[in-house]
């Protein structure tokens, strides 16, 4: 397994989104997301011609091994290569639509449109549609938590906790908690509530998102 490539960058591909990194005399060719390629510098050769002279690179990496293919995928962090191995764990996600997701949003965007059940936004990368996209939604909605933005004064790669609430909005959680579900869902939908509202209208409001959401 090559985890990771530490050399300079010899080509870049941007119609491919992709990238030769040149190390100690081999070039990979690696498929990178939109990301990455915006911070890859360009190629920088001697007078020679024949020599790089840019500052190297390093690229978290994950190799893909089909019948017919070997591929290298590149990420310029390690949270966007555990993000990308999370993806392609979900059914019908495969190394490039993972890309093409990483390609629209980072790992912390990702994460949020995950947790707040959005889709619609999901299915906007190429050749991802509403079912491929749901069923993201549907399975990585509690294991992206750890790149939600950390509450103030904690650390970023603390998973959000959802703090209990008092009166009103209080009873709601608890009536939903009863219901079954999880912290971070209860979360998520208290969200898009009209907390002016009776509690028993903010509990329906509440379930109608989460329903959506199933």
């Amino acid at each position: 397994m090559i985890e990771t490539l530490y050399g300079r960058v010899l080509e870049i591909n941007y119609t491919a989104s992709a990238a030769v990194i040149e190390c100690a005399g081999v070039g990979y060719r690696v498929t990178v997301t939109s990301h990455t390629l915006s911070k890859l510098p360009a190629p920088v050769f001697e007078a020679d011609g024949l020599k790089l002279a840019g500052d190297p690179v390093r690229i978290y990496t994950h190799l893909a091994v089909r019948e017919d293919a070997v591929e290298l995928f590149g990420f310029s962090g390690r949270d966007e290569l555990d993000t990308f191995r999370t993806l392609i764990g979900v059914s019908g996600i495969g190394p490039r639509a993972a890309i093409s997701i990483l390609s629209v949003f980072t790992p912390s965007s990702l994460a949020q449109a995950v947790y707040a059940g959005d889709a619609k936004s999901i299915s906007q990368a190429q050749g991802i549609g509403p079912k491929t996209a749901a069923r993201v939604v549907l399975e990585l909605k509690d294991k992206l938590n750890i790149y939600l933005s950390a509450p103030s004064g904690g650390r970023p790669d603390q998973k959000v906790q959802s703090a209990p609430l008092s009166g009103k909005m209080g009873d709601v959680q608890s009536a939903l908690s009863a219901l079954g579900y999880s912290k971070s869902e209860i979360a998520s939908a208290m969200r898009f509530v009209d907390g002016d509202l009776e509690v028993e209208e903010i509990i329906k409001q509440a379930l109608a998102v989460l329903v959506k959401n199933i």
